[in-house]
């Protein structure tokens, strides 16, 4: 059996995994959750009680939530296309660091941003404090990678992207969703560096399947499941 990933759309941080796994070019399926539309599909309690995206359910029934875990588990699959690294190598700590900066500093930087967008308000004080505060907090980011980006292509600084650059442009394109700063006049090395990865095949494969367009087999992605079809698999 196929891994499978839940993935939550509209423009959710799971796309970072689905780059991955277009990266390591192994087959998988894809589960899609539409993230605003409620309930959820009581089934998915069973792969991630928190209910939650993502998710990845793995081939031996078992499931595993959170980005880290499951980019990490995505790149121990792809070694050997310097996805991801041995465990007990420089390059595996300095991956699973970077990996826990995007999905704490990083991610926590828009929760104030995502809590207004969650709450719809047009204005008041509460708009104003959390816009204050998500603007504040996303630019004090950017700014360190900014410079961290200054001086190399990705963001260990190797010749090939890792997991980790799948997570970035899944997340970093969240500044212009929000309207925090005009990003080629304010952080060039990032806007260049998303730029470059929005030209990346498996990143435009990903949007495409985000935004719901038609896409075909492509030797990796085995196409998309639905919960009835997974049930039997899941109740093991």
């Amino acid at each position: 059996m196929n891994p499978v990933l839940f993935y939550g759309v509209p423009s959710g941080c799971s796309i970072g995994s689905v780059i991955a796994l277009e990266w390591i070019a192994q087959p998988y399926h894809l589960c899609r959750i539409e993230m605003l539309q409620h309930p959820w599909n009581e089934v998915y309690a069973k792969i991630n009680p928190r209910m939650k995206t993502p998710a990845l359910l793995l081939e031996d029934g078992a499931s595993l939530t959170e980005s880290l875990a499951i980019l990490q588990n995505i790149g121990g699959r792809g070694i050997d296309a310097g996805l991801g690294f041995q465990q007990g190598t420089r390059e595996f700590d300095r991956l699973a660091e970077m990996l826990s900066y995007l999905t704490t500093d990083l991610f926590a930087a828009f929760a104030p941003l995502w809590k207004l967008y969650d709450a719809n308000e047009t204005s008041g004080p509460t708009k104003e404090v959390l816009r204050k505060l998500g603007v504040e907090s996303v630019n004090k980011e950017f700014s360190y990678l900014e410079t961290l980006l200054s001086d190399r292509q990705w963001l260990l600084g190797g010749s090939k992207p890792t997991v980790a650059d799948a997570y970035l442009f899944a997340i970093g394109r969240w500044a212009e969703y929000h309207k925090v700063c005009n990003l080629q006049e304010s952080y060039p090395n990032v806007y260049r560096y998303l730029h470059r990865l929005g030209e990346d095949p498996a990143v435009r494969f990903a949007l495409d399947i985000e935004q719901g367009k038609s896409v075909k087999d492509n030797g990796s992605f085995k196409g998309h499941v639905t919960f009835e079809e997974l049930s039997a698999r899941i109740a093991q």
